[in-house]
């Protein structure tokens, strides 16, 4: 569609186009701020975590909280407050698992952050796109009604292909904000399930692994 085309627009239907390319912007500056937050978080850095947990169970813990504290990963922040708790109360493992859990609680709340916003993009350009697309079927029949002249065609055609354009560059957008939010949910629940079983370990030991 070029841009003698979008000047020919009707009011509305230029006001869902315009709505489409803000959601559109949304989608990837939401995509941008959080693979950027993720690499700041330290998203993914399960091997420092395994270092930390390795000296901590073989009877290093004040090698494992400097690693702990060195490391900017979202693991090694929560492995530092179950490892402070257990040894601040030794006798009382339950205070250890509190604070790794609300310290979870604050890395999983920041790495949710901003994703409501492609579900609301998911579920919005679709139905802005059939927005579009009725608002300019009614445009392009009511002008044909509203004409003294015969129908032309070529002209009533061109009006239904700019009308069903809106519904599927909306399905467009939709498709690519659910994909890029699949992959951002499945990243975090992994670093989810990952946390889960680093305070189990820091705790409990792993499975035929005694601490020392």
């Amino acid at each position: 569609m070029n841009l003698s085309m979008f000047q020919s627009l009707p009011a509305t239907t230029l006001a869902v186009f315009l709505a489409l390319a803000a959601l559109s912007v949304l989608t990837v500056t939401v995509a941008i701020f959080k693979i950027t937050q993720f690499r700041r978080m330290g998203l993914g850095r399960h091997a420092e975590a395994e270092t930390i947990l390795d000296d901590w169970l073989n009877g290093r813990p004040d090698e494992a909280q400097r690693k702990a504290t060195a490391s900017g990963s979202v693991l090694s922040r929560v492995l530092r407050a179950v490892m402070s708790g257990l040894r601040a109360r030794p006798s009382d493992p339950f205070y250890g698992e509190e604070l790794a859990r609300q310290a979870a609680l604050v890395e999983l709340t920041r790495m949710g952050s901003r994703m409501r916003l492609l579900e609301a993009v998911v579920q919005m350009a679709p139905m802005l796109g059939l927005l579009g697309t009725v608002i300019g079927m009614i445009d392009a029949f009511g002008s044909l009604a509203a004409s003294q002249a015969a129908a032309d065609p070529r002209m009533l055609a061109s009006g239904i292909w700019t009308a069903l354009t809106t519904t599927a560059a909306g399905l467009a957008i939709a498709l690519v904000a659910y994909f890029i939010a699949a992959w951002l949910e499945g990243r975090i629940d992994d670093e989810r399930q990952t946390i889960e079983m680093v305070i189990s370990a820091a705790i409990h030991g792993r499975v035929g692994q005694t601490r020392g």
